[in-house]
Order: structure tokens, then sequence, then C-alpha cells
């Protein structure tokens, strides 16, 4: 069972994975609470975070397929079971997790006879499939069927407007969203001004992630989203008391994050988050599947640390380095002491 603490003014927040099972390949379920919360906030709370949960969280998909001389979708192929349009269908089921951020090739190349799955895909390094099993197609002559999939990381909805197909490609419509479900419940306790709430979230995923990393996602992305009004009422009180001030400029990370630094305060560093640091998406990604979240968290690791990460290279250190000296002046060592 998960607990965290978080301090606000007197009360002490906590929250906790109440429940947590697998019902199947591409179904994880979790049920977590977070109190004592004060009248109202419950809600507050609930209805953002389903929103981030639902709509701000990014999945991987295929987005198109392309066979070879098909004239269009509802055809069928002589030595295979299903129609173009069945095979579209069963790949559209095929749930990926990725460290993606362009879009990739993937493919399939089998001789029948025997049953396609989305075992027999091959993929990048970077690009899992999370249930093997999945059916493609059935291929009951001792033909080839060879398939180039697209494969895309996005949010949200992708519905694709139909077009004349002449190379053989069909888009897919693609739900990214590794959530499938969430809720949130209130309980109150207690009487009058002493009144007291009690928030439960359920959270169901398909697999790609945890319901423990989708919340963990939500709510950086929910962070991410308000940052710019913490530094807002900083900047308006600086150009009330500068009469040659000039026009207020969008917020850019590194100065406050300059300011931070120079306090050395830790509770500063915990609350600056990687994917703030400007690095390159797939880095940003890398570290945060090695629970690496926060600027605290990355200085606790040396440079010998971060080879170890699964997919970094040399090339990434060096990256990380540049921007921890250049704009922090941070060196990270070789070697923990």
């Amino acid at each position: 069972m998960v607990r965290e603490k978080i301090t606000v003014s007197t009360r002490t927040l906590q929250w906790k994975c109440v429940e947590s099972r697998t019902e199947s390949k591409r179904l994880y379920y979790g049920r977590f609470i977070l109190s004592p919360l004060l009248k109202g906030q419950a809600d507050t709370i609930g209805i953002a975070m389903r929103r981030a949960l639902l709509g701000e969280i990014e999945g991987t998909c295929i987005t198109h397929v392309k066979f070879d001389k098909i004239p269009h979708e509802y055809s069928t192929i002589k030595g295979i079971q299903e129609s173009v349009h069945e095979i579209l269908m069963n790949l559209k089921e095929i749930v990926l997790r990725s460290n993606l951020y362009e879009t990739c090739d993937a493919y399939i190349c089998v001789r029948g006879p025997g049953y396609v799955t989305a075992q027999d895909i091959v993929l990048p390094p970077y690009v899992e499939i999370v249930d093997n099993t999945q059916h493609i197609a059935s291929l009951t002559e001792p033909i080839n069927l060879c398939i180039v999939l697209q494969i895309e990381r996005n949010r949200g909805y992708l519905i694709q407007t139909p077009q004349n197909v002449q190379d053989g490609s069909y888009p897919i419509d693609a739900v990214f969203m590794p959530v499938r479900n969430a809720n949130h419940s209130i309980h109150s306790y207690g009487n009058g001004n002493e009144k007291q709430e009690i928030l439960f979230l359920e959270i169901w995923t398909n697999g790609s992630l945890t319901p423990k990393e989708a919340l963990h996602e939500a709510s950086r992305n929910l962070i991410d989203l308000f940052i710019p009004f913490l530094h807002m009422e900083e900047e308006n009180s600086h150009l009330e008391n500068n009469q040659h001030a000039v026009p207020l400029f969008p917020f850019t990370f590194h100065d406050k994050l300059n300011k931070l630094i120079k306090n050395k305060k830790e509770i500063a560093l915990k609350s600056i988050f990687i994917d703030q640091l400007e690095l390159p998406p797939r880095i940003y990604n890398c570290l945060k599947r090695s629970n690496i979240y926060t600027l605290l968290d990355l200085l606790n690791n040396s440079q010998e640390d971060l080879m170890k990460i699964e997919h970094f290279r040399i090339e990434d250190v060096k990256q990380i380095l540049v921007v921890l000296e250049k704009h922090l002046a941070i060196f990270l060592p070789k070697k923990k002491f």
C-alpha cells in the first residue's frame, strides 16, 4: 500500500492506494484516497484530476496501415480469412507503450498457413506491445502477408478523414488515451464548520501504464498548466514598483529556476519537474520511467547512474550536463562518492 503526505498550512494531506489489481493484460484498476480536505475541496480536485486523467496523458497507437496492391479496405485477399477492413479493426485493438515522440514504422511479414497475432509485429526497441496475443489475421494458404504500420504517440482521439487510397495506405482512427475510465466520489464527516471530506479516485487503464503512473502523470500535467499563474503575481508586483518596466513577457522557466537554486532550498528543487528543463522529450520520458520526476531526483544521480537507464546514450547524458551547467551552474559527478 502506497502512502504519501503533503503539508498544507496546518493540515497534513495524505494519499494512499487502497486497492490495486490487474484484471487482464489490457485492464488495470486502482483506487486511491486523499484526505483530510476542507468542504468543497474534494470536488474541485476530483473534477480536475478526472479531466487530466482522461485528456492530458499521452498514449501510443497505430495510425496508418499499408498493404501491397489492395484497391480498397473492403477487399478480400485470397488465402486470408479476414477482409482488409477486419484486419484494420484488429490492428486498432493493439495496445502499445513507448518512449516515442515522433512517428515511426513497424512491419509484419509472415507466411501462412497459420494465425497472425501482435507477436508477429517487428517493432523498434523503444516500442512495446502490451498484449502479444491480440489476433490480426488467419492465413489459410501458403501465402505471404506483408504490412507496414505507422505508429504515433499523442493524446485524446485522432479521427481520420476519409480519403482516396491510391498507394494501399489506410488511416485508422486512434484512441491514444491510456486511461479508459476515471471516477471520483466524496465521503464527508464531522459537523458544522469542522466538516471535512475524503476524496476517492478510481482509475482504469489499458495496461500501457499503471493507475499509479497515470495519477502521477496527470498530476504533473496539471501542475505544469498552473505554473504560469504562480509566476504572474511576482511579475505584476515587479511592474508596479518599476516605472520603466517593459511589458510582461511570457513566463520562462529558467528565470524562476535560477532564483530558486540561489536559495538552495530542497523544497524548491522538489517543486521543479524535469520536463521543464527544456530537454528533448525522449530524454525526459526515459528519466520518468526510471522514477526521476523532479530536479532533486535528477541531482541525486551521477553520470554513471544515468548511463544505466534503459535506452539512454552517452549523448543524452552530455545534453543533460550542458543544461545543468548552462542554466544552474551545477556539475553532475561522474560517480557517487
